[in-house]
Parts: C-alpha cells; structure tokens; sequence
C-alpha cells in the first residue's frame, strides 16, 4: 500500500492495485438484486480475477439482501481478509445506514482494500474516508454486468491503474476558479443522512463529487441548504457535480437549477456535467486522492 497526503496533511492509505488473480469480494449488503446482471458481473470478474463470495448473498428480506446481521456478519468477513484486494456491492437501494457504522474498521485499516460501487455504497465510501482509506466509486457488480466493453475496460483500469492521471474535460462553469485538494463525496441523499447520523467527516480542502436519483428539487433544495447549514461544507475547496437522473422539478424548477443556485453561495471553484451517477455514464473516481479542478476551464484531472 501506499500513503497519498492531502494539502491539508491528512494521510489517506492507498489500498495495492489489483492485478489479474487478485482475489475480489461481491457482497450484497443493501438490496436485493437483479440475479441475471449481478451474474453477468461476477462471470466476467472471475474470468480475470479469483472471486469469492458469501452464499447468503442471494438472500431477502423485504426490500434488504438478508437480515441486519447477515449483511453485516458478510462486510466484516471480506473487510478483515487480507487476502482480499477489492470488495464489490452487488447493487445499491437501501440498507448501509442500518449497519455500516457497526462494521470492522480498523480491521480495514489493518488490511486495506478497494471498497467499490456507488449509491448506497456511498455510505462505504464515507466510512472509508473515516477510515483514512482510499475507495473507487463505480459501477456495482449488477452495471459491471449490464455493461458494454467500454464501461467494463474502465472499471478494470480504475482497479489496477488507481493512481493513474486521468482527465475529465467538457465540464460546465458553474463558479469559476482553481482548486486542488482530495476529492470525496458521491450520492448527495446518502451524504446527508451521513451528517444526520454524525458520520459524515470531510477533510478541509477537499473537492466535493455529488450526484442523485428521483429526487424532487425541493428534496435536493432541503439537503444541500442542511449540509450548508451544518457547517458541512464550510472547507471544501471546490464542487463538481456528476447526474442528478429522473429528479422532477418542483412547481416549475429544476433539480440542477437547485443544485447551482444552493452551491453558488459557497463561493467556491463549482463545475458540472462530470458523468458519473445514474445517467447513461458513470465513470470511475478514486475517492481520498488528489485531485485538480479548474473550473474556469470545465477540467478536472484525477491523480493530479
């Protein structure tokens, strides 16, 4: 492994980057999931890695993959296996406020691994970063499954190439300016019941990724205004805003409209456009590295 510091002197451990034979977890640790697409990702996993899994993933109880204590009693198991270098959410839904502040993580710590997917495992990503732990927001297993070759050759070089530079250029200037620092972030709703239950925890300086789903704009009004209201956001150093897919306008505005006129009164470098979320796209972003956003020039650059 290996240590990337913040500007702001916060080390975050880099977990080792998975080559073909490394052993990758799926784990289903909040909804059920579509069996077909899921198969389809571990298929195509285990043709390049060794793949392991626990048998009650397939289970269900109402809108959760199994009991609190399955779910849990599963992510502890892989997050305390230093032979395992990348645990991998089946799908997203619900389910890891129930439980993720109950998990091992020093063992984490300990033996540090790619923690993948996105939505609710949004939740995972911010108790890596508590952890002081890199992560990989991107496809779970069931969009590995769906995907074409291009999402797949992308999600493989984000696990064995983390810390390579990549740019994402063509954004769109929300606030102009330049800022670098470690990006963090992901689905804004499980963001903000993460300041609710008194985990969320940003390091100052950071570079904030927020896309949602299905969120009516006052939703998206009533959790960007609580997470600025709570100090939350008080040190960030600049916004990048990914998808806000199928989020109905209320009485007239849009949901983006929301997004800009709530993360312009911060005042800082504010980009959009980065496909990442729920829309057609979602690209792989190392979470708890470094990272440049120029804002002004719509680019931000990963593994700056």
């Amino acid at each position: 492994m290996q240590r990337l510091g913040s500007p702001h002197g916060s080390p975050h451990i880099v977990p080792e980057a998975l080559s073909p034979g490394s052993t990758v977890a799926v784990i289903a640790p909040s909804s059920p999931f579509d069996r077909t697409l899921v198969e389809r990702g571990m298929d195509f996993l285990g043709e390049r890695y060794r793949l392991v899994f626990d048998p009650g993933l397939y289970e269900r109880t109402g809108y959760l993959a199994g009991s609190d204590e399955r779910r849990l009693r599963e992510l502890d198991r892989f997050l305390r296996d230093p032979t395992v270098g990348a645990i991998i959410a089946a799908r997203g839904g619900y389910g890891l406020l129930r439980i993720a502040h109950r998990a091992d993580w020093a063992a984490f710590r300990r033996f540090p691994k790619w923690l993948v997917g996105f939505s609710d495992t949004t939740t995972l990503h911010l108790e890596a970063l508590r952890a002081g732990v890199a992560s990989l927001h991107a496809e779970n297993a069931g969009g590995v499954g769906g995907g074409d070759a291009e999402l797949r050759a992308a999600f493989v070089n984000a696990l064995e190439h983390p810390t390579e530079r990549r740019v994402h250029p063509g954004l769109e200037t929300w606030t102009g300016g330049r800022a670098t620092g470690p990006l963090v972030g992901g689905n804004l709703t499980l963001i903000s019941y993460a300041a609710a239950a008194g985990r969320l925890r940003l390091p100052a300086g950071s570079l904030l990724v927020v896309e949602d789903v299905t969120e009516a704009a006052y939703r998206v009004d009533r959790m960007i205004s609580a997470l600025i209201a709570g100090g939350h956001f008080d040190e960030l150093a600049g916004v990048i805003v990914g998808d806000f897919s199928d989020c109905p306008s209320s009485h007239g505005v849009e949901a983006l409209d929301v997004v800009r006129e709530r993360f312009a009164t911060l005042r800082i470098p504010t980009a959009a456009g980065l496909p990442v979320g729920h829309g057609g796209r979602n690209q792989p972003l190392v979470l708890g590295c470094r990272a440049a956003l120029d804002a002004t020039a719509g680019t931000l650059v990963l593994g700056a």
